[in-house]
């Protein structure tokens, strides 16, 4: 059962999460799910930067720091102190893979860089992730979502072709960083086992970026130039997007010639459509798109959606409503899949968090436990890892440290 701890696929794995925002408590949060024992080092007062992000949960959490800090624990650190420092060495001697993103150059200055660790410890793997390369001239710039969105072309290639730029509902860049470091580390910890032998991964914000472009950013070096934006349609796919049926949107994916068949015969009642010629492959229809639009657009809009729902999925077309964000999270799809999840919480009793989408051998990998307050296992880590005496952990509470 995944609800024990030893059957997690990366139990036994222990990460120092010395990273803040999204990019890097996401990695982290992608190993915690996983089942890897994740400590978040936050500073005593402020905390993660997020803490005072968004809707306010409880006295120290906000909604935008628990949906990228669950499955960890968090203890509170100032490593301006030296005894700061040489405490988050015994955690960084006692982990597998230490995550990063402070400003370029500031983890050398602290004496944590990966220089500073790797002749002790040859088999730590430390992902440093910043906003461009490390080894270029923009290494010093710091790393924001909403910058790298609009130098990797992202908000160029989004939104309606009649609006400015516009950039992703969420923060786009971070979150694919972070999945990528997550994969980066997973590439590593799989390497060691052969070779027995840490890496030091690096991950820039505008690497991710442009990568997120995908075959966008190919049709441009094709072209030449910017290909159109077309908002909620699809650049190489057509009809696929979302439409306006008579009583509100939904989704159509018409993903073949043989659903476009079915969808002109079976769902709008227009067989000529099917077989004229400009619309007989995907290819003619997105070179004849503005001919074809409008047909499809004024079709949909003269039937309702519950009808044309029924109708492209008797015949295998598929589709979808379009919902709100409250709509999604709380439908029947939502909870039977068990993706949110009510988890304890010492200030407002309950608090609702996202559960991880992995799933191993049919079962969800479980939220063990919930984004953690401020400090809540600072004690228990350094008493239980690290051995520290409460009396010496009441003198560090006094000076600050911790």
């Amino acid at each position: 059962m995944l609800t024990d701890k030893s059957a997690l696929p990366l139990s036994g794995v222990r990460v120092l999460d010395l990273s803040r925002v999204l990019a890097g408590p996401w990695c982290a949060m992608v190993l915690g799910d996983l089942g890897a024992e994740v400590i978040k080092v936050e500073h005593p007062e402020r905390g993660d930067d997020t803490r005072d992000w968004g809707m306010r949960v409880g006295s120290t959490e906000t909604a935008y720091f628990n949906s990228v800090n669950r499955n960890k624990r968090s203890v509170c650190l100032d490593l301006k102190t030296p005894e700061g420092k040489e405490i988050a060495r015994e955690l960084i001697r006692k982990s597998d893979v230490v995550i990063q993103n402070f400003k370029f150059g500031d983890i050398e200055r602290l004496g944590l860089g990966y220089d500073d660790l790797k002749e002790e410890q040859p088999k730590l793997i430390f992902c440093s992730i910043t906003g461009y390369d490390r080894t270029g001239p923009e290494a010093a710039r710091p790393g924001y979502d909403l910058v790298i969105q609009g130098e990797s072309g992202l908000m160029a290639l989004n939104g309606e072709p009649t609006q400015p730029p516009l950039k992703f509902g969420v923060a786009a860049v971070d979150m694919m960083t972070g999945m990528y470091a997550a994969q980066g580390v997973l590439a590593a910890l799989y390497e060691r086992e052969k070779s027995g032998k840490g890496r030091h991964i690096g991950m820039a914000l505008f690497d991710c970026g442009l990568m997120i472009t995908a075959y966008y950013g190919l049709e441009a070096l094709l072209r030449g130039n910017d290909p159109p934006r077309f908002g909620n349609a699809h650049p190489s796919i057509m009809p696929y997007g979302v439409y306006e049926a008579a009583d509100g949107p939904l989704v159509v994916a018409v993903g073949n010639n043989g659903q476009f068949i079915r969808f002109c015969t079976d769902v709008i009642d227009r067989p000529d459509i099917a077989a004229d010629e400009r619309f007989k492959t995907n290819l003619a229809r997105t070179a004849h798109r503005d001919e074809l639009m409008p047909e499809i657009k004024r079709e949909l809009a003269r039937r309702q959606r519950k009808d044309l729902l029924e109708r492209m999925s008797k015949v295998g077309i598929p589709c979808g409503e379009v919902a709100g964000l409250h709509e999604a999270l709380t439908s029947q799809r939502a909870v039977d899949g068990g993706l949110v999840k009510d988890m304890p919480h010492p200030v407002v009793g309950s608090t609702p968090v996202l559960a991880s989408p992995y799933r191993f051998d049919g079962e969800r990998l479980p939220v063990r436990s919930a984004p953690p307050c401020l400090g809540e296992g600072t004690e228990d880590v350094l008493q239980d890892l690290l051995g520290l005496s409460k009396e010496k952990l009441a003198g560090l509470k006094e000076r600050g440290v911790v």
